[in-house]
């Protein structure tokens, strides 16, 4: 990975009316790096994004974006960015050739067939050109559109929610395509619900009510936070009964239910085992200490900055 910064801002805001979406953000990416943005919906990641793309004209702060400012250059930026949204905005009575075409045109770009030619074969399309868009299944309109994010050769491209709704094997293939444009040199910033492709992510920034509150690549983001925590297995009917009996108990920050089992984390082990161990001896239950993961961390980041929201 390149050492050259490809965005590098400091102290953005951005309000809508009375509403302060996005509070003195500042971030650093580097040429070739993969960034994910995590939050919960209505964090003010997509405006982050946005603004550090020239897609959104910060409120103020400062910074540059591929070397032009942020705020005075937004036209120049956008050149050079491919903008995937979360919904899939081809055009679906028109082929998968003649939507890249059109907006080859749109681009005003020259030699449009070649360029056309080009992407399809590296995204893998080139044998479905005459398909219309419309009758494409999640994956295969996922592909399209991006696809058509990589028709003027950007250097920096913004991913918002690209795998929603598509099937696991459509995922995987989509994020290997990621990761092979971002070695021969292209950033990307994407943003995600899904833990799995945060750990695939170079780095991570975590956003809530407009705040930044962790930063860094998946392991470093991980000992931020150094959570003690155990599973439990059992009967579903005995871990939802275990589960509201154990939270608000002192030592417990948060109880989370994945699958089949529970995950119990506090900041404090000697005290989490203190809370859990009535429970311990508890017929139908089994108990075994657990590596707290990302989603641990990001649940408790969340459980935290909420406490502190009036």
């Amino acid at each position: 990975m390149n050492g050259e910064l490809v965005i590098d801002v400091q102290g953005l805001n951005k309000s809508f009316g009375k509403k302060h979406v996005v509070k003195d953000f500042s971030l650093q990416v580097r040429r070739g790096e993969i960034y994910g943005f995590l939050g919960p919906n209505g964090s003010g990641k997509t405006t982050s994004i946005r603004m550090l793309c020239g897609l959104l004209k910060p409120d103020s702060g400062r910074g540059t974006c591929l070397g032009y400012d942020v705020v005075r250059q937004t036209g120049a930026i956008k050149r050079e960015v491919g903008y995937m949204t979360q919904r899939f905005s081809m055009w679906e009575d028109l082929t998968i050739r003649e939507n890249l075409e059109f907006i080859a045109r749109m681009y005003g770009m020259k030699q449009r067939t070649i360029a056309v030619d080009s992407v399809l074969s590296q995204i893998g399309l080139k044998a479905h050109g005459g398909q219309l868009a419309g009758t494409l299944s999640g994956g295969w309109k996922q592909r399209l559109a991006l696809a058509a994010c990589l028709l003027h050769r950007p250097k920096l491209l913004l991913l918002d929610e690209p795998t929603a709704g598509v099937d696991p094997q459509a995922r995987r293939d989509f994020w290997e395509e990621i990761h092979a444009l971002a070695a021969r040199g292209m950033s990307v910033l994407v943003s995600t619900h899904y833990m799995d492709e945060a750990e695939r992510c170079h780095r991570l920034a975590y956003i809530a009510y407009g705040k930044l509150l962790a930063t860094g690549t998946p392991q470093e983001v991980l000992h931020l936070f150094p959570l003690s925590t155990w599973q439990v297995s059992g009967p579903s009917d005995k871990l939802s009964d275990l589960n509201a009996r154990l939270k608000g108990l002192p030592g417990v920050s948060h109880v989370t239910a994945f699958g089949s089992t529970l995950h119990v984390t506090g900041e404090d082990a000697a005290a989490l085992e203190q809370a859990i161990a009535p429970f311990r001896d508890e017929p139908g239950l089994a108990w075994k200490r657990a590596q707290a993961g990302l989603e641990d961390v990001f649940i408790h980041l969340m459980e935290n900055v909420q406490d502190n929201v009036p």
